[in-house]
């Protein structure tokens, strides 16, 4: 097994070879960037950083869609080793600036939709907000920090006199073990759970997909899965600038404009969570797979093979031409799609991962995946179950190894929470490991949800918000066809002025939703009629209602 590089050898070699190669594309608009244009921008960033008394171990907080200058404010940070702070732009206002100010931010780099519903004055630690598509200042804690940012560009002139070139890139790479990002998985409860994860974290994320998936300058990748998290994050963005690929960036995840930036982009590699691929299935393949004739040639030695490799062609042609790999992850694979997949030969797989290891934990080759499994646990990282027989009895799945986060931004409890007595980060997911070591989840006994989009949906939050609205007792809410449903339990006695229960249901979801991200957004609103049943500890069962 090899040791860990660290990302910005990678980069540092790209940049050397690759200056002038395409880097940055905002599909369906006219931003483009080389990687050389990428660099001039980081520095000029960097001296901004400085004039801002910014300065390394400092935190820097990004928030917004996906986009190259998103890219390229998360690559200054690091370059000017100082901490990022990613921040989902889903979240309300209100929740994304009490985060700000839980990570100790000293500026703001924010998307324009972010910027709409945050206030500075509700971030006094706040030194400037950046508005990252122009990088223009939209605050500014003196005239001197508004100067610098609107001056960045003189800065530049005045510190490289006759010019940057690849031989100015030098990028730290000594720093392995340094606190790199902090990560915040949820945003409204009071102690919120910002995952640190030091270069050695995601530096070993990049050396895995570049020794078992290598890219280069000649392949393309379409960036579509949500950058604030780390799937999105380290496998759509830090692995493909690594290998100098040309990533294209979505900003919302919506089938149709996928599909047109597969065709057009025609990708190398392809990251989806379930859903998506589930809903390419039943539009394009379900209906062809189902028809009578077709099941029952399906599996017939020539005419079986000749249909089988049609409904390839298609989806291949859909995906753009080009795929070597399909890799799902997020949640389990619908065993419908899986079995079709399987059948036709697509090279697809399933990994698995978490925020907590920045975050691929197992992984296969789709040529070695096993149907139901989701892959081997990855280099550099160990894997033990929780369970008297592992390959039998289903435990908990914990691990260990260099991809472990350091633990929560400023809180202990929750970090304690998460690990053994002897060290091992306890996932929260439930398997078995066959002889051969592919890992099976048999279930989760966290509560997490996954948004259409890959968003973690934590019920607990939604239902906070839910149970705070007049005449309601208790909630649950519950994932249906990929949208969220809240069961809730009415208070029999509360004063409803004369409205009658639908009209109560209306009121309930249009008053919750107005303090809820986009994507934790209520659906629909079902009334049960008797308490939700509980455990002695007084947890309602959540594992009966569905």
């Amino acid at each position: 097994m090899t040791e860990t590089k660290h990302f910005f050898t990678y980069v540092n070699r790209v940049m050397q070879t690759n200056w002038d190669g395409p880097a940055f594309s905002d599909f369906g608009e006219n931003v483009n960037y080389t990687y050389g244009e990428i660099a001039i921008q980081i520095e000029k960033l960097r001296l901004a950083y400085d004039a801002c008394g910014v300065n390394a171990g400092d935190k820097i907080a990004f928030c917004g869609v996906n986009s190259s200058n998103w890219g390229i404010s998360y690559l200054s940070i690091l370059a000017h080793h100082a901490i990022g702070v990613s921040i989902l732009p889903d979240f309300t206002g209100e929740d994304i600036e009490k985060l700000v100010n839980h990570s100790d931010a000293k500026i703001l780099m924010a998307g324009p939709l972010v910027a709409k519903k945050i206030k500075a004055e509700n971030m006094p630690g706040l030194r400037a907000i950046i508005g990252y598509m122009d990088f223009s200042v939209l605050y500014a804690a003196d005239e001197n920090i508004k100067y610098a940012i609107e001056h960045m560009d003189e800065l530049f002139a005045k510190a490289h006199p006759n010019g940057y070139t690849a031989a100015d890139v030098n990028y730290h790479t000594d720093n392995l073990d340094d606190l790199a990002l902090i990560n915040y998985t949820s945003g409204t409860t009071s102690s919120p759970k910002g995952v640190m994860l030091t270069y050695r974290s995601l530096s070993t994320n990049v050396t895995f997909g570049q020794e078992w998936i290598p890219n280069d300058p000649s392949k393309n990748m379409v960036s579509l899965l949500p950058l604030a998290h780390m799937f999105g994050m380290a496998f759509e963005f830090l692995y493909q600038v690594a290998g100098g690929t040309h990533v294209f960036f979505i900003p919302r995840m919506a089938v149709p404009t996928l599909m047109k930036a597969f065709k057009e982009c025609r990708p190398y590699l392809i990251f989806m969570v379930p859903l998506i691929i589930e809903k390419i299935y039943q539009k394009k393949l379900r209906p062809i797979v189902r028809k009578p004739i077709v099941r029952m040639l399906w599996n017939m030695p020539v005419v079986g093979k000749m249909i089988r490799k049609k409904v390839y062609d298609g989806l291949m042609e859909a995906f753009g031409g080009r795929v070597e790999s399909l890799i799902i992850g997020g949640a389990a694979l619908n065993s419908e799609v899986e079995k079709c997949l399987m059948d036709i030969g697509f090279p697809f797989l399933v990994g698995y991962g978490m925020t907590e290891c920045g975050p691929l934990i197992a992984y296969t080759p789709w040529q070695q995946f096993k149907a139901h499994s989701c892959g081997k646990i990855v280099d550099r990282m160990q894997l033990r179950i929780d369970s008297a027989d592992p390959q039998n009895i289903v435990g908990e799945i914990q691990v260990k190894g260099e991809a472990n986060m350091i633990g929560y931004y400023k809180n202990e409890e929750a970090t304690k929470a998460a690990f053994t007595a002897d060290g091992w980060l306890k996932t929260g997911d439930l398997g078995v490991v066959d002889s051969e070591g592919n890992l099976y989840i048999r279930g989760r006994n966290k509560n997490m949800l996954l948004g259409p989009s890959g968003q973690n949906i934590y019920p607990e939050e939604i239902e906070d918000v839910v149970n705070g609205r007049g005449g309601i007792l208790e909630s649950v809410v519950v994932m249906r066809e990929g949208k969220l449903v809240a069961l809730v339990y009415p208070d029999e006695e509360y004063d409803r002025r004369g409205r009658s229960l639908e009209e109560m249901k209306k009121l309930w979801k249009q008053r919750s939703n107005r303090h809820l991200p986009q994507y934790s957004q209520i659906a629909e609103i079902e009334v049960v009629d008797k308490e939700f049943e509980k455990t002695p500890k007084k947890s309602i069962k959540r594992f009966l209602y569905s």
